[in-house]
């Protein structure tokens, strides 16, 4: 994908960006509708209009960032905090860590 320019990377990922929210109906949404009228109006420009298409691009770059971040969010989120309350041994072994022991042979009781 590396030889695609980037305006066209930009436009696939917002595409699979839709469908990941939407699912197979993504097509039928404003969203989609929206995304499509505004490459089309700004795919070929003339001189003067250049720097609206460069801040275009922008702009679509920034959205393509708001929805992976937002998507990303929601599964750390659902993966950390998703199974409600969890015991304190667990909660030290989803960093990577252990609870010392007591002397005696007894672990932290909770």
């Amino acid at each position: 994908m590396s030889g695609l320019s980037p305006s066209l990377r930009v436009f696939r990922g917002l595409l699979k960006e839709l469908r990941e929210i939407h699912g197979t109906t993504y097509k039928n949404t404003l969203a989609y509708n929206y995304v499509i009228d505004q490459f089309r109006k700004n795919g070929v420009t003339g001189e003067r209009q250049c720097r609206a298409r460069q801040e275009a691009l922008h702009l679509s770059q920034a959205y393509l960032c708001l929805l992976r971040s937002t998507r990303e969010h929601l599964a750390l989120h659902k993966l950390y905090h998703g199974k409600g309350d969890r015991g304190l041994a667990e909660m030290a072994s989803l960093v990577g860590l252990r609870l010392p022991s007591q002397p005696g042979g007894k672990g932290w009781e909770e």
